[in-house]
């Protein structure tokens, strides 16, 4: 398995979280939409410009801007 940023993630690419790196606010406004270690991932789209990225998470989906996708550290298959 590699570890990946999630921002170099393709579409339809699933894995699994494994660090979130920002600390402070962002980490933890990361962290509350539910981005924590061990948490199953699939990159569900991209906006025509690459930004934001659409990802299905728990069961729902969630956007995040690359910069943050930046911060958060995934393992792929």
């Amino acid at each position: 398995m590699a570890r990946l940023i999630m921002r170099q993630m393709q579409d339809n690419q699933a894995g699994i979280v494994t660090s979130v790196k920002a600390a402070g606010e962002l980490g933890r406004r990361i962290r509350d939409m539910g981005l924590v270690p061990g948490t199953e991932i699939k990159v569900q789209g991209r906006a025509p410009l690459y930004d934001p990225v659409a990802l299905r998470i728990k069961g729902f989906i969630l956007t995040l801007r690359n910069k943050e996708a930046d911060y958060i550290e995934v393992e792929v298959q």
